[in-house]
């Protein structure tokens, strides 16, 4: 019987040559190229945001003895406190509407290219160059007792003098606050609307016209929704930069027309009691973080959703 001849091993697989990348890594020791390019953003966000963030969290929930709500307690007992925030959450609610619609329509004419339409952009731009203490006192000087309103009325016969900013008049008060902020921010809307504006193509719009819509259809169905995005960066940033109205209020009225702002500027400048106004500071940072969260789940694209 023949015995069976042996059958030779199969030649062992070579390994994979490692790629030019690993040979890299692995060659030098050092962490990849990505992980280094993105490091320094890394530090830079975690020491000027994470570590002060960190530092006002204690402040406010810290004492000599350990963790304390005295601080929170003693914000909620300030008699400055509720008021602030009803005026701040005032000012959110009457100031938004009215700059998105101002600033919409502003958009929305230099859209169409008017003659001189660099020019009216240059000058709807001109506040947003004005820092918030400049435009408070632009504002006093036309609402103080002295000032270009008092002197106009009186010249026209109309009046002969209002206290627009006395603590005895409460409404307009509110009223010189927004219209100074008003005229200040709106500015800062109009130029993210009208970026956003350039990006939709016109040939939806010119589309839609021959077909037989009005320009209020156009608006709400065609540009309205194609802008969404545009209208979720400003709604969020001028609704965060509204809770930090102070300066034009400070100039204005002083604190006859308190904001949370100035009540964290109060408590930390005029009163020496960090907790407090790091506390009064959490509650910003958390009516900021909430009306941000509404916003980008209100405004939306729906065909995100479906496409999941």
């Amino acid at each position: 019987m023949p015995t069976p001849t042996p059958t030779a091993a199969p030649p062992p697989t070579a390994a994979p040559a490692p790629t030019r990348r690993e040979h890299r890594v692995r060659r030098t020791g050092r962490l990849p190229v990505p992980l280094l390019l993105v490091a320094p953003s890394v530090v830079f966000l975690a020491v000027l945001f994470l570590w002060p963030l960190a530092v006002g969290v204690l402040q406010a929930l810290r004492a000599d003895d350990g963790f304390t709500l005295d601080h929170l307690r003693r914000m909620l007992a300030d008699p400055y406190f509720w008021p602030a925030a009803r005026n701040t959450a005032l000012l959110i609610v009457v100031l938004i509407p009215l700059q998105f619609a101002f600033a919409l329509a502003m958009a929305l004419l230099l859209r169409d290219r008017p003659r001189l339409s660099g020019l009216y952009f240059y000058v709807w731009c001109v506040p947003l160059a004005i820092s918030d203490l400049a435009a408070g006192l632009v504002w006093l000087s036309i609402f103080t007792d002295r000032g270009y309103l008092n002197s106009a009325l009186v010249h026209l016969g109309l009046d002969e003098g209002h206290a627009w900013l006395s603590y005895q008049n409460p409404t307009t008060m509110f009223v010189a606050v927004l219209l100074a902020e008003l005229w200040r921010a709106t500015s800062l809307v109009l130029v993210i609307l009208v970026a956003g504006l350039q990006n939709i193509p016109r040939d939806y719009d010119e589309a839609a016209a021959v077909f037989g819509a009005t320009y209020w259809q156009r608006l709400r169905h065609v540009l309205l929704p194609q802008l969404r995005p545009s209208l979720q960066v400003a709604l969020i940033l001028r609704t965060i930069l509204g809770l930090q109205t102070f300066a034009v209020a400070q100039a204005l009225t002083g604190r006859n027309f308190p904001l949370l702002v100035g009540e964290t500027y109060q408590w930390h400048v005029t009163l020496q009691n960090e907790h407090v106004a790091a506390a009064i500071a959490l509650v910003l940072l958390a009516l900021s973080i909430g009306t941000a969260t509404v916003y980008l789940r209100v405004l939306r694209d729906p065909s995100h959703g479906r496409s999941r």
